[in-house]
């Protein structure tokens, strides 16, 4: 048995004989068709970045869109495994954005997220539990309690 092949250079010359060569490890990456998509809805470009950032790093596929109604169009084309949303924003709003979802994407996961009136009048994450959001996470929060929640609810 030998493990030496002919070698032709591709524009002519002469030829040789080279070892044979294996292939290397096997790469592990994610590849895209594994990789868990999350969807990103909040009007502040900032955070959907910073997300974006934190969720990429941590091998996860995201996608981001400013409001509800740009998000429920990007979940049409491309469905998203877990939607992170705001509540508070210009068009259609996180909690409206919420029972849309429930409504045509019942199996899809939810994590609320809102930096407005906490405590007050205005407290609405404990609404959108109740409308179906998986989990709920007060701005601001840390890296380490997005990814418990991400991981929680896709259980992974």
């Amino acid at each position: 048995m030998s493990f030496t092949r002919e070698y032709k250079p591709p524009f002519g010359g002469t030829t040789e004989v080279r070892p044979k060569i294996w292939p290397g490890p096997v790469d592990r990456t994610p590849r895209p068709s594994t990789m868990k998509r999350v969807l990103i809805i909040d009007d502040e470009e900032d955070i959907r970045v910073m997300l974006q950032h934190m969720l990429g790093r941590e091998g996860y596929q995201t996608m981001t869109a400013s409001e509800g109604r740009e998000a429920l169009k990007q979940q049409r084309q491309a469905p998203a495994d877990l939607i992170i949303t705001d509540l508070m924003m210009p068009g259609q709003e996180g909690l409206e954005t919420i029972m849309e979802l429930r409504r045509l994407y019942p199996n899809t996961k939810i994590i609320a997220m809102s930096g407005g009136g906490q405590g007050g009048v205005l407290d609405f994450l404990p609404i959108a539990v109740q409308l179906g959001a998986a989990r709920a996470l007060a701005k601001p929060f840390t890296h380490d309690e997005l990814m418990s929640a991400v991981k929680e609810v896709l259980g992974s």
